[in-house]
C-alpha cells in the first residue's frame, strides 16, 4: 500500500470523521458512528482504496 493522501486531503478526513462520529453520538445512531470511522482509518494509514481505480494521488512533492 502506496500513501496517496496528501496533509490537506487527511486533515479534512479527520474532520469529516470527528462531525460523523461526535453526531453517532449525539443522536445516539450507531451507523453515523460506524460511517466516522471510515474516513477516520484510511487518514490515519494515508491509503485511500477508493483512489487506486482512478489513480488519483494527492500528495504534493516531497509528501511521504
Amino acid at each position: 500500500m502506496t500513501k496517496n493522501m496528501g496533509k490537506q486531503d487527511r486533515n479534512l478526513r479527520l474532520v469529516a470523521a470527528g462531525l460523523l462520529i461526535l453526531a453517532g453520538i449525539l443522536t445516539n445512531t450507531w451507523w453515523l458512528t460506524i460511517l466516522g470511522l471510515v474516513p477516520l482509518a484510511t487518514s490515519t494509514i494515508g491509503f485511500c482504496p477508493a483512489y487506486v481505480p482512478f489513480k488519483i494521488d494527492t500528495r504534493k512533492d516531497g509528501e511521504a
